[in-house]
């Protein structure tokens, strides 16, 4: 069975997203060329860890994003002479530390602290939601680049079959990021490097694909393509509340909450949109299908399956974040996760498959951005398991910047490569 990653039209109000995961990465040369830190971002009074925290070289595009265990590895460029790193999360303030702290291979705990967002010179807005919302279409030629960037990006997608992975895959991207303004152009992704870890646990009787890869990512970007969900035909369908104010990147933010007015021929969306106080910025946006309807959202995410199983979504959820640099917004972070059941008509016990993907921006070049070739490009209908065949090797990435994988990813890593050198 084939699940869809989302359907390559500017307008997607017939699709759902499946959404694959892209991490950006910096390409450096040699280890001796770059300082590595590792570490886990925790809360400083709960001591509990921070899940998927922006990590930062100041001044600069370089980047990465932890996992969901809190864990992080940067590398940074000696030639930059970096003294500090920085660290962000929503709701926390920003933290700057030493680079050498975190010099090596040893992991260092990093601790962020709560920010409470301060009413007292906060810039007064209209109290209609929609309102605020329009107002930030209306900036997003202001807040957003105007002309292409080309970004490096690394991408992950895991499925798991219950509680084991199936298949795992990554790759290095160069993408064409196409400007935030009226044109025809779209993004396009090639892909540099990849590699995959099929059959870390080896499927029974279903195959499952995620298709799009990296490219269905890039359509998570809401403010360059919000026919998704801010769409003007598509804001009509939803309630829209201000449910509350938090601080992102020491910046005060509007949290606009959204869910769905209407039952239409296609699934609606409920979730929050993050716009920042001053610059109304949509700096950040996370939400899930209504999945009410499970014949609409079966028809969403499944291009084909085989006659006698039942497909039943369970949850979904996306994230995209944008990273302030300058006096401009930038695509920063992409997530998503779908969870469904599948079941055999002449079977007792169903099935659960988790797909998750993300994608995390490490370097842009806002001046020398080159348009890829349409043959160059990463197809919407291909699949990155069947064009990678690469396994998993420590140093495969040598001086990229990479998402960290969770423990059991790499837990199922080892195993796959012990069986394969056997």
């Amino acid at each position: 069975m084939k699940v869809l990653a989302g359907f390559f039209r500017k307008s997607l109000k017939y699709s759902a997203m499946v959404i694959a995961l892209l991490i950006s990465a910096s390409a450096w040369a040699q280890e001796k060329d770059y300082i590595t830190v590792n570490g886990v971002v925790k809360d400083s009074k709960t001591k509990e860890r921070l899940v998927f925290s922006g990590i930062y070289v100041p001044g600069t595009s370089i980047g990465t994003v932890a996992n969901s265990e809190g864990q992080f590895t940067l590398k940074i460029p000696k030639t930059l002479n970096v003294q500090e790193f920085g660290i962000s999360h929503l709701g926390y303030h920003n933290g700057i530390f030493p680079v050498s702290d975190g010099n090596g291979r040893r992991e260092n705990v990093y601790y962020l602290d709560p920010a409470s967002v301060e009413i007292k010179g906060v810039v007064v807005r209209p109290k209609d939601p929609r309102t605020l919302i329009l107002q930030a279409l209306n900036r997003i030629e202001d807040n957003y680049s105007r002309v292409p960037n080309t970004l490096t990006g690394f991408y992950r997608e895991t499925i798991k079959q219950r509680r084991d992975y199936v298949s795992i895959a990554e790759a290095v991207t160069e993408i064409y990021k196409s400007p935030y303004k009226f044109t025809l152009e779209s993004d396009r992704i090639k892909v540099i490097k990849g590699r995959k870890g099929d059959n870390v646990k080896k499927a029974d009787t279903l195959i499952v694909k995620m298709q799009g890869g990296p490219n269905v990512s890039l359509y998570l970007d809401i403010v360059r393509y919000p026919e998704l969900i801010l769409g003007l035909e598509e804001m009509k369908h939803y309630q829209y509340e201000l449910t509350d104010m938090v601080s992102i990147d020491n910046r005060s933010n509007y949290v606009i909450s959204f869910k769905p007015l209407a039952k239409l021929e296609y699934p609606l969306y409920y979730g929050k949109i993050y716009v920042d106080v001053e610059s109304l910025a949509i700096t950040m946006a996370e939400f899930s299908m209504d999945i009410s309807d499970v014949e609409k959202a079966t028809q969403a995410f499944v291009r084909k399956k085989p006659a006698g199983l039942i497909f039943e979504p369970v949850s979904t959820s996306y994230l995209v974040t944008y990273k302030k640099l300058g006096d401009r917004y930038y695509l920063n972070y992409m997530r998503s996760e779908i969870k469904f059941q599948a079941d055999w008509k002449k079977k007792i016990f169903k099935t659960s498959y988790t797909l998750m993907s993300e994608m995390a921006i490490t370097e842009r070049d806002t001046v020398n951005a080159a348009k890829i070739a349409a043959k160059e490009s990463f197809k919407p209908y291909a699949i990155l398991t069947d064009k990678v065949n690469e396994y998993f090797d420590e140093d495969y990435w040598g001086s990229y910047n990479t998402i960290e994988p969770d423990e059991s990813i790499q837990s199922a890593i080892a195993k796959y490569n012990r069986r394969f050198k056997r």
